[in-house]
């Protein structure tokens, strides 16, 4: 179990992204990402990250569906922030007091819950002073419809100003071998507040999988198409960086995927993944990653095959919404 923030949640090593069980990467299958819930409650993960945007608005309800009856075994997280609009296109963003909330009462209503364990602001509003949206978010923890409040892609300066209105648990940011852009500034401010941090897409969206390495794996639909490291030149780079990790876990006798989850592991105790999957089998290959311990030697050699900077094209395609 890791603690997010010196006062947060005591959550298990490694969360379960349910993001793409309702949109974003191809097809699901609703009964299948339940029994994948549930398998991951069997194992002891009891962080389960949604947002009001997925889908939109059907996760949280897939959320609710499967927790009922084991609700004192998970800890939820939920966001809110992104606007979409009738085409499920993000139009926006809005931390407007008014806004945060009518979207907490619609994320308990969906959650089928009466208090969210973590709720975090998805993006930044620039347009809106963080101080009003987190007085607002203050509010609902003072009335008991939220425990702990967290925020997602936000630069240091805004942590350290949503933090002096009330306690940040933790900051939600990309973060994996082939995206270490938070080492440089944001994990050592978090660590100075005693924040805690949420890793997501510590795969690097499928990329440490090893099962990406041309645009034809990924199907028409999928949105990943649409990202800056997936197109075909930095497509093929960003494979080679990944091929020569692949390298190493085989040569240590582990999946690409395990090893790639225990790097992050590894790099604090207040560090927690959230990989997100929609299978029983690879829900059960991420978890096992807790059970691996690598040594100095191997963190160095793995931090020679991919420094920061590392990957080739942005994480978004507009980066302006991101570290706001």
């Amino acid at each position: 179990m890791r603690r997010l923030g010196r006062e947060g949640p005591l959550v298990s090593d490694i969360g379960l992204g349910c993001m793409g069980m309702s949109q974003f990467y191809g097809a699901w299958d609703d009964a299948e990402s339940i029994r994948t819930i549930h398998r991951a409650i069997d194992l002891g993960v009891n962080l389960l990250d949604t947002a009001d945007m997925y889908g939109p608005y059907t996760n949280e309800e897939l959320i609710g569906r499967a927790v009922r009856g084991r609700r004192d075994q998970v800890l939820i997280a939920t966001k809110f922030g992104n606007v979409k609009g009738p085409d499920g296109r993000v139009i926006g963003v809005n931390g407007r007091p008014e806004y945060v909330r009518s979207s907490c009462e619609g994320s308990l209503r969906r959650l089928g819950v009466e208090v969210i364990d973590i709720y975090c602001q998805h993006r930044v509003d620039p347009s809106v002073p963080i101080e009003e949206t987190w007085g607002a978010l203050a509010e609902l923890v003072a009335e008991g419809k939220v425990r702990h409040l967290a925020v997602s892609e936000a630069s240091p300066r805004t942590v350290r100003r949503a933090h002096a209105v009330h306690p940040v648990c933790a900051v939600q940011t990309e973060y994996s071998l082939v995206s270490r852009d938070p080492e440089e500034e944001l994990l050592p401010v978090l660590r100075s507040l005693g924040i805690g941090f949420v890793a997501y897409a510590p795969l690097g969206r499928g990329l440490l999988t090893g099962r990406i390495t041309a645009a034809d794996d990924l199907t028409g639909d999928d949105f990943r198409r649409t990202l800056p490291r997936f197109q075909p030149d930095t497509l093929s780079h960003n494979a080679g960086v990944v091929e020569r990790i692949a390298l190493l876990a085989g040569s240590l006798g582990v999946s690409l995927t395990r090893l790639s989850l225990a790097w992050v592991l590894a790099q604090g105790f207040d560090i927690v993944p959230i990989p997100g999957t929609k299978s029983l089998a690879r829900l059960e290959e991420n978890v096992a990653a807790t059970l691996l311990e690598l040594s100095p030697a191997e963190l160095a050699i793995l931090d020679d095959l991919a420094p920061p900077g590392c990957a080739a094209g942005d994480r978004y395609p507009d980066m302006s919404g991101v570290n706001v």
